[in-house]
């Protein structure tokens, strides 16, 4: 076990990525973690590796000043949100090279993978917000949509998209699950479209909404240019997923994530 960590690159809420080997960085849970969501987790890259995703390559695992983590290739880039604060007037591309990648993924079958609805219904059934009648029902409503088998990323957004000279690769795949695409898609929408920016200045603030409302516009005429959604699926699974969404207790989202919850349930 090596006690001395390297030099950090980025600080996230459950873990933190240092510097590794040349080629390598080290993800780096944090000391409260399961230590099982290691295991899980390099289980889970290789699954999404084996599929030809494009994602950062998963090696092995080891233990750093009494931590566990796991090494990853290094990719070097920015995120898709930075290069959208860069490149502005390409923010539509970037929201149909978004609606893309999440339709490759969904493309795929992921059969060893646990369950989403389980982990829906979970994040539901504790969600401290949600009166015990909005609980019942949204349980009720998960219950009543189907399940799938695709590749659902479950946290898939343009934080988790890394624009490289590779291309863009997809990081963060721990919440993968087989699961509906419908859902994962409802999961990204609610990422994407609410909470209110924290810049107070009111033409910035109008800007910013506007340039929000464009990229979400770009991802979903895309993502349903290929594949059309005739039975309703993503309104059905919104509420769903706004509810478990709610056992997170993001200060920020919860006016809107309970205004969701409140009209459908």
């Amino acid at each position: 076990m090596n006690d001395t960590l390297p030099p950090l690159l980025a600080v996230g809420r459950t873990a933190e990525i240092f510097a590794w080997q040349e080629g390598r960085v080290l993800k780096l849970y944090r000391d409260w973690c399961p230590s099982n969501w290691v295991e899980e987790e390099a289980a889970i890259a290789a699954i999404v590796t084996q599929a030809g995703i494009p994602a950062p390559r998963a090696f092995e695992i080891v233990e750093v000043a009494g931590r566990r983590g796991l090494i990853y290739e290094r990719i070097d880039g920015l995120s898709m949100l930075l290069e959208m604060l860069r490149q502005p007037l390409k923010i539509a591309a970037f929201g149909r090279m978004l609606a893309d990648l999440h339709l490759e993924m969904h493309r795929q079958s992921a059969a060893d993978l646990p369950l989403q609805s389980e982990m829906v219904g979970g994040a539901i059934y504790n969600a401290k917000l949600l009166s015990d009648a909005q609980r019942a029902a949204a349980l009720d409503a998960l219950r009543r949509l189907p399940p799938g088998d695709r590749l659902c990323h479950n946290d898939f957004h343009p934080e988790n998209v890394l624009i490289s000279a590779k291309g863009p690769l997809v990081i963060d795949w721990m919440t993968a699950r087989r699961g509906n695409p419908w859902a994962d898609v409802a999961r990204t929408h609610l990422l994407i479209s609410i909470g209110r920016p924290l810049d107070t200045n009111p033409l910035k603030l109008l800007l910013l909404l506007v340039a929000r409302s464009v990229f979400v516009n770009a991802y979903h005429r895309r993502y349903r240019e290929v594949k059309p959604d005739p039975e309703g699926q993503l309104q059905a699974w919104i509420p769903v997923m706004a509810a478990a969404r709610l056992n997170e207790n993001i200060k920020e989202e919860t006016a809107a994530l309970l205004a969701i919850v409140n009209k459908a349930f």
